[in-house]
């Protein structure tokens, strides 16, 4: 994993975020949720929908594909052919993981860059599992950097 990374202005009250890309898109799951990254395994599953499962030590782990949450695409191999599992857990401490292709970033984000994103928002649009939006640079920083905060209760059903 890379090292910490402080982004934006302001003191105080800082968030620690695990970043990872998703297509175009940054997401992020809160530290305290993390459980580890693993290189990839075999998921089975139909195909048909973004949800698998893997054989993890010993028990079945559910897996999300996000890209095909999102874009209706399986997630596409980065140039390495690397795929790697974000395993986190859910509020009723059920495991799952997240298809990721890259190592995620370990950020510092002060709570004044994080905002909720609007109810209406979450209803329309693929991102529901979006709870908050982290928004730094930008602002004579040149476009800066929008990080979609997963709610980990929203990702897997219940």
């Amino acid at each position: 994993m890379k090292s910490d990374k402080s982004l934006g202005p302001g003191s105080g009250a800082k968030v620690k975020l695990l970043v990872f890309e998703v297509g175009s898109l940054n997401a992020a799951l809160h530290i305290d949720v993390v459980q580890r990254v693993v290189n990839y395994t075999t998921i089975f599953g139909s195909g048909l929908n973004p949800f698998g499962v893997v054989h993890l030590d010993d028990r079945e782990v559910t897996v999300i594909d996000l890209h095909k949450m999102l874009f209706n695409t399986p997630q596409p191999l980065n140039p390495k052919g690397r795929k790697y599992l974000l395993l986190a857990r859910n509020s009723v401490d059920e495991m799952f993981g997240i298809v990721i292709t890259s190592p995620p970033e370990l950020y510092d984000i002060p709570l004044t860059a994080i905002r909720v994103l609007p109810a209406s928002y979450r209803k329309a649009d693929t991102l529901r599992i979006a709870s908050h939006v982290a928004v730094m640079g930008g602002e004579g920083e040149g476009e800066g950097k929008t990080i979609f905060i997963l709610d980990p209760d929203q990702l897997i059903p219940q």
